[in-house]
C-alpha cells in the first residue's frame, strides 16, 4: 500500500522496518521541512503502529548522526559533532531525534525496537539521479563526463555494497531480544573520494577527468564504521569487496544506461 508515514497507519503486523527517508543530501534538503516531518512524525507513527500491535521495529538511522566526527573510527559510543542549524541538519538532527524517540518508547512503553545506524551504500538499482557519491560517479564515468569532486577530494567515506546491509538489517530484526544500544552497519574499509573516482574510471573504461568544486557546508571530512557490535550481537561482518560490488553496480548502470 502506499502511505505517507507522517500521517498515522492503521494495519496490523508483527514487524515493521522504518526506512523512510530520502539519505541523499540532494533529495533531503529539497524540502529540509517535509525531510523532518518524515524522520519524527513518521517515527512517532511507526512506534505508536508497533506499541499497538506489540510488533518488533527496526529504525534505519544514519551514520549521519555523527556529524563530522572527532574520533574515528566512530563507535556507537559516540555522541557526534553535528551542526544543529546547518544546511544538513533536516537529515542529521531528525534521525537523531528519531532515535531518540525510538529508545524512549522502549524504555517507557517495552517496545521492542532495533537501531541500525547504515554507513554508505551502495549497489544495483540505485536511481541515476540519486545523488550520492558512487551513483554520481558511475553515471558520469560512463558517460565519460568530468567526475565532479568536491574541495580537495581527501575526505573518506565507507561503502558497504547492499547484498551485506540487507543482511545486517535482517540479523539484526531476528534478533530475539532488543537491541540494548544502536548498532553501526558499515563496511569498515575506507576510501577517499578521489581514489573512488580513480578505481570507478579504471572499472568502467572511462575517459573521464577529474574536476573540482567548492566543497559544501558540514560535509564531514572523515567516515569509518567500528562494527565490534555488529559482529558480537548479530555475527554479522560485511563480506563483499569495493572492487566486486563496484564491478557489478557499474554492469548495472550500464544496462540501464543502453536500455533507459
Amino acid at each position: 500500500m502506499r502511505h505517507d508515514v507522517t500521517f498515522p497507519l492503521y494495519v496490523e503486523v508483527d514487524e515493521i522496518y522504518n526506512l523512510a527517508c530520502p539519505a541523499s543530501p540532494v533529495h533531503y534538503q529539497f524540502d529540509p521541512v517535509q525531510t523532518i516531518k518524515t524522520c519524527v512524525h513518521g517515527a512517532i507513527n511507526v512506534l505508536g503502529l508497533a506499541k499497538r500491535t506489540k510488533a518488533r521495529i527496526l529504525q534505519a538511522s544514519t551514520s549521519e548522526v555523527y556529524g563530522d566526527p572527532a574520533v574515528h573510527p566512530q563507535t556507537e559510543g559516540y555522541w557526534g559533532n553535528v551542526n544543529p542549524i546547518g544546511l544538513r541538519s533536516c537529515y542529521d538532527e531528525g534521525k537523531r531525534c528519531a532515535e531518540s524517540l525510538f529508545f524512549r518508547y522502549h524504555r517507557q512503553y517495552g517496545v521492542d525496537i532495533r537501531v541500525a545506524r547504515i554507513f554508505n551504500t551502495y549497489g544495483p538499482r540505485m536511481l541515476p539521479n540519486d545523488g550520492r557519491v558512487v551513483s554520481n560517479f558511475i553515471v558520469q564515468a560512463i558517460r565519460d563526463e568530468p567526475i565532479t569532486i568536491y574541495g580537495d577530494g581527501l575526505q573518506t567515506r565507507s561503502f558497504c555494497y547492499v547484498d551485506d546491509l540487507v543482511s545486517g538489517l535482517i540479523a539484526l530484526m531476528s534478533m530475539d531480544t532488543p537491541a540494548p544500544e544502536p548498532v553501526n552497519l558499515g563496511n569498515p574499509e575506507e576510501r577517499g573520494m578521489v581514489d573512488l573516482a580513480k578505481l570507478i574510471i579504471e572499472l568502467a573504461g572511462s575517459r573521464s577527468q577529474l574536476v573540482y568544486e567548492r566543497i559544501p557546508a558540514d560535509d564531514p571530512r572523515q567516515r569509518k564504521p567500528d562494527v565490534a557490535r555488529a559482529r558480537q550481537l548479530i555475527k554479522w561482518n560485511p563480506k563483499v569487496g569495493i572492487m566486486d560490488g563496484l564491478k557489478k553496480t557499474i554492469d548495472y548502470f550500464k544496462l540501464i544506461e543502453i536500455n533507459p
